[in-house]
């Protein structure tokens, strides 16, 4: 299947989840349930997993592709876009028996592994400071500590979890000594894991994790103990391109309500898109969303080949974020008052895409990255 006919069928499943749909999950704080399932069913959520685990085979170019018409579309991805990016870890890092054992069921639905716990309360975007401990006991680990910010923790089956099982050496690297595990919440939840929600201006099923003394089966260790920093960093870079891709999906999304708005309100006797005004943010909006677009391509275009693309996935990520929050600017003005009401669908809208100038990296650490990766700068921080 051709990238426009991915697209089309995308737009054709999200024909069937208007803006009422997700207006009612977003006043109830709940989980898109039917959309997630129908999305699975349609084989978009294991378009990353090879054939021979189930799933499509794909490239991250078709998982864009996916995200970016599901957020054009007025719909949101956020309510399982981690499926698509934690999987690289367990696909480049996992053992075949790890591969076997559980890509089939997330292939089919049957599993859901929607959850990555990185974050610490006393981290934040600090990843080598965190504290959450994994201490090796027999055929087992026990982990203990906290993790914050994990979207749809309620809603997996299965969690990727960063934790440290040795203490750094001594003016070796911070970042040494962290692990990765695959976390079957079902077993965790019956042995010391909590979950608490955390409401927040939009809805992503986001909680607080409490370890206390959670046990994990010792070949639930993705690759070798020590390196789950290098693992993660490597599927960090398809985090930020498929969030780059979701971002260029808003703002098409924005702009095209902005415009059509503008084309039919008539204020003062004519149309409110014949004043420059209204007409200058909208169009800027698009030609800013046409240069995203193109970051974005390029970031695909030297991932897909295997090449370095740390500063393209990050600038495609910024560019991205920063214009799906001014074209939601743009959409919000053209609107007036209407910009904030529920029935328009743009508030939501608006809060859900303004989180990514945060997360999943901050547009600060991203100008710092490319400051001192890029141009030669000294190391900020």
């Amino acid at each position: 299947m051709s990238h426009a006919e991915i697209r089309e069928e995308v737009r054709k499943l999200c024909r069937g989840y208007p803006g009422e749909y997700w207006r009612t999950l977003d006043r109830e704080r709940a989980y898109p349930a039917d959309f997630v399932a129908e999305l699975t069913r349609a084989g978009f959520l294991a378009a990353l997993i090879p054939q021979d685990y189930g799933g499509a085979g794909l490239g991250l170019s078709a998982a864009a592709a996916i995200l970016e018409e599901i957020q054009a579309s007025g719909c949101n991805g956020a309510s399982c876009h981690a499926q698509m990016y934690v999987m690289g870890t367990l696909l480049r890092h996992g053992s075949e028996d790890q591969k076997r054992r559980y890509l089939p069921g997330i292939a089919s639905g049957s599993l859901r592994l929607q959850a990555f716990a990185v974050t610490e309360p006393g981290s934040g975007s600090d990843t080598a400071a965190i504290a959450t401990t994994a201490r090796r006991d027999g055929g087992r680990y026990i982990i203990r500590g906290r993790k914050i910010w994990t979207s749809r923790a309620e809603h997996s089956d299965l969690m990727l979890l960063l934790a440290r099982t040795s203490p750094p050496p001594p003016g070796g690297k911070r970042s040494s000594g962290l692990s990765v595990f695959l976390v079957d919440m079902h077993e965790a939840k019956r042995n010391g894991l909590s979950i608490d929600p955390i409401r927040t201006m939009m809805n992503h099923g986001t909680t607080t994790l409490g370890f206390d003394d959670v046990p994990v089966p010792a070949e639930n260790l993705i690759g070798t103990e020590g390196e789950g920093f290098r693992y993660i960093l490597s599927g960090m870079n398809a985090e930020r391109i498929l969030i780059a891709a979701e971002c260029v999906g808003d703002a098409r999304w924005f702009i095209e309500k902005a415009a059509s708005y503008a084309k039919e309100r008539v204020v003062f006797g004519r149309p409110i898109g014949q004043n420059q005004g209204i007409q200058f943010p909208i169009a800027r909006a698009y030609a800013n969303m046409r240069a995203a677009s193109l970051m974005v391509d390029a970031a695909l275009r030297r991932f897909e080949a295997g090449e370095p693309c740390g500063a393209e996935a990050n600038m495609a990520k910024m560019l991205a974020a920063d214009v799906s929050s001014a074209a939601a600017d743009a959409a919000i003005q053209t609107h007036g008052g209407f910009g904030f009401a529920e029935d328009f669908d743009i508030e939501r809208k608006f809060r859900e895409t303004r989180l990514y100038q945060v997360a999943p990296v901050s547009t600060n650490l991203i100008l710092s990255y490319l400051a001192e990766h890029v141009l030669g700068l000294p190391r900020s921080y």
